[in-house]
């Protein structure tokens, strides 16, 4: 069983979660299973711009990245976030290697379009190469991903980590995408968290404003994952890692499960097309 799963927020920021998230990693590997971690750093990187004087910028919840944040984005997401996480993982007791998606040329990205706007470096995956991945999980080891991409201009992008894991998670044809992040999961206009989502209905809570900011991304993230045929999507807390393990078998909701609903076959063929992606025999 493949799984990649997507670190962000208080997983990044907090000692205590983050260990609890590299014990259930290490407890999904040791029990056979391939894992994939794509990470983030968001506010390790903002906190750094800011001591820096760079103004950070989003828009649609993606940050415009110029010349000068991508250099701090690439210092702090593929360094010291990136060796953080493995340092936890290996402490679990499991062998770890960071690597960002330009390593390898694993990820090809092409700078990202948004009506109105020039996000500047900001890109999105539309070629993997599963060599290295294959590799790594042949050794036993976890991947672990910063979220920054080599287009074929030769440049670094900075890549939305939620889509980088739904890229992956597509290309690995990964039965589970987890994302772990610092809030309990999607809530609906009352507050209440909702224990599943269809991607129809994502359109919607956008328009009501029930949903906006870093969340647009990471549901837009859930919906292309699942149309390329990722079995299982669920958003979830960072501190309620320790369920990973046993997570599809929970009878009890936690989270919110994203789930394909009324969409046709026909429609997630469509939608498969936009990246390409290969395991070097």
């Amino acid at each position: 069983m493949t799984t990649v799963i997507k670190i962000g927020g208080a997983a990044i920021e907090d000692a205590g979660i983050l260990r609890g998230c590299a014990e259930a990693v290490a407890e999904l590997t040791r029990e056979g299973q391939r894992v994939a971690i794509v990470h983030g750093g968001g506010k390790t990187l903002s906190r750094t711009l800011h001591r820096l004087g760079i103004k950070s910028e989003f828009v649609d919840g993606l940050r415009v990245t110029d010349a000068a944040t991508r250099e701090v984005a690439l210092m702090v997401l593929a360094g010291l976030v990136s060796k953080n996480l493995v340092a936890a993982i290996q402490a679990a007791g499991v062998s770890a290697l960071g690597l960002c998606g330009g390593d390898g040329k694993m990820f090809r990205a092409r700078k990202k379009e948004v009506a109105g706007h020039d996000l500047g470096f900001v890109g999105e995956i539309d070629k993997v190469d599963l060599h290295w991945l294959e590799a790594i999980w042949n050794r036993g080891g976890v991947p672990v991903l910063a979220s920054v991409a080599i287009g074929d201009d030769g440049e670094y992008y900075n890549i939305n980590a939620d889509e980088m894991a739904s890229a992956c998670a597509a290309a690995c044809r990964a039965e589970m995408l987890v994302f772990l992040t610092d809030v309990a999961g999607v809530k609906d206009a009352s507050g209440y968290v909702m224990s599943s989502l269809r991607v129809d209905q994502i359109a919607v809570l956008a328009a009501n404003s029930v949903i906006g900011g870093g969340m647009l991304p990471k549901l837009r993230a859930c919906s292309d994952a699942l149309l390329k045929g990722v079995g299982f999507v669920r958003i979830l807390a960072a501190s309620q890692a320790q369920l990973l393990p046993r997570l599809p078998l929970i009878e009890d909701a936690v989270g919110t499960e994203v789930i394909r609903g009324d969409f046709h076959p026909a429609d997630a063929m469509k939608e498969g097309a936009r990246f390409e992606y290969s395991i070097a025999k």
